[in-house]
């Protein structure tokens, strides 16, 4: 048997090489309508300080996670005036019965990436 789902992240300053410390970040569920189910703010190890998505709160479905990643290279004065990314969605789909889902971004102000971690 599989452990309850439940859904977590962090956020990597790849322009520095360092947690990134400071970045909002909201988790929406998009259906049946869209709305948000959570919203936090990443610590000195670029981590909320809780699971976005719980076990207890775990629901399967469609979501997206909205990272303020243009608010937070303004704030450190990298990256350009006209920002190239502001707020990067990540699209996922959580399944009942496959565990913990932990999402990381690495990312800069003009790239970033995502995988499913553990």
């Amino acid at each position: 048997m599989s452990p309850p789902g439940a859904l977590s992240t962090h956020v990597l300053n790849t322009a520095e090489g360092r947690p990134a410390q400071g970045v909002a970040i909201e988790l929406w569920r998009l259906a049946p309508t869209p709305h948000r189910v959570a919203a936090s703010v990443t610590d000195k190890d670029g981590r909320p300080d809780a699971p976005l998505l719980p076990a207890a709160d775990f629901r399967p479905g469609r979501y997206e996670l909205r990272f303020a990643m243009g608010d937070y290279f303004a704030g450190r004065g990298i990256g350009p005036a006209e920002r190239f990314l502001d707020v990067v969605t990540v699209s996922i789909g959580l399944a009942e019965g496959q565990g913990h889902y932990h999402v990381p971004l690495l990312c800069s102000p003009f790239s970033y990436t995502t995988y499913r971690g553990s």
